[in-house]
């Protein structure tokens, strides 16, 4: 890379995070990874990288209620890593719902444009709803966090993303089973649509199969499937999407005098301009800041701020 390239590296950002939460593991005296100082030593160790044992409660308490129903409660298999985009949520909104004080980050979307009407609303974490796509056979489309309304339904919807540096990629794709062609044109070049998934039905409803995503000879859901598969799952429950990054990763967005780089400037060039104003952006940051405000937070939130280098 050339050393007069303006943007900030992705692996410096990564470094810092690492070397943060190693630090932060230490001071706990927590054990960790012989190999990495920011994995504790032990999935089975997760609730050590949670900050209030409350929200473990309520994780714990969500698991058994998930086992109840005969389905298993999605931890992901890294939630003991330190720089786990899960745990970071966990800690971040967990404190919120158990709290039952919602308004931080109701007020902060409000702010932001966001059409969250006022009142009493709930959250949840990992929701899920194998109908929309038709993921009855499938791991289901499941976005890290939703804000309900008291009578149970999404209004707002938020995926969280921490050192990730993309978003996950088609796994189809991946594994060597398409040859990455675009079914824009022909559906049935798509082996999910050909079992049966909604994906591409579902973007030619809400208007995205023109331009870029027409044209283009590549499938852009190859790179980009989480992103388009939940944003689309947005839009079918008529809520707003809600991107959730911490505002130091170059690889989401990135400023360089007026000119943007990254994920999210691209991706927003491929929506069209009936989903543009469904889809905002927010950052770990904002959201710290607007926790700050409110006593009720005091004894947490600058833990948080600590264990994520957050300013």
């Amino acid at each position: 890379m050339r050393n007069d390239w303006p943007y900030p590296m992705f692996s410096k950002y990564q470094k810092h995070l690492r070397e943060n939460a190693g630090e932060y593991f230490k001071r706990k005296r927590f054990a960790v990874s012989k190999k990495y100082n920011f994995i504790l030593a032990s999935r089975d160790d997760w609730h050590q990288n949670i900050i209030l044992p409350e929200v473990v409660q309520y994780i714990e308490e969500q698991k058994q209620f998930a086992q109840s129903q005969k389905r298993a409660y999605p931890l992901h298999r890294y939630i003991h890593h330190g720089l786990s985009s899960q745990a970071m949520v966990f800690n971040l909104l967990g404190p919120l719902v158990v709290r039952n004080h919602l308004s931080p980050l109701v007020n902060l979307l409000q702010k932001r444009g966001v059409e969250i009407d006022s009142g009493k609303v709930n959250g949840v974490f990992e929701y899920e709803d194998r109908e929309v796509f038709l993921e009855n056979q499938a791991q289901p489309t499941s976005i890290d966090f939703a804000l309900l309304s008291h009578a149970g339904n999404p209004i707002a919807l938020v995926e969280s993303k921490l050192v990730e540096q993309r978003f996950g990629g088609c796994s189809v794709l991946e594994r060597g089973d398409c040859d990455g062609r675009n079914p824009a044109k022909d559906h049935s070049l798509c082996y999910l649509h050909e079992i049966g998934r909604r994906y591409w039905e579902v973007l030619e409803k809400h208007g995205f199969l023109i331009g870029k995503m027409k044209d283009s000879p590549t499938c852009v859901l190859g790179t980009f499937y989480q992103y388009f598969r939940e944003v689309l799952f947005a839009l079918e429950k008529g809520t707003p999407f809600i991107l959730l990054i911490d505002e130091r990763n170059p690889a989401f967005s990135v400023l360089h005098g007026e000119r943007e780089r990254g994920f999210i400037p691209f991706l927003e060039t491929l929506l069209p301009a009936t989903a543009k104003p469904r889809v905002s952006t927010v950052s770990i940051q904002e959201i710290v800041r607007s926790i700050e405000k409110h006593r009720a937070h005091k004894d947490w939130i600058y833990e948080f701020a600590d264990k994520y280098g957050v300013k």
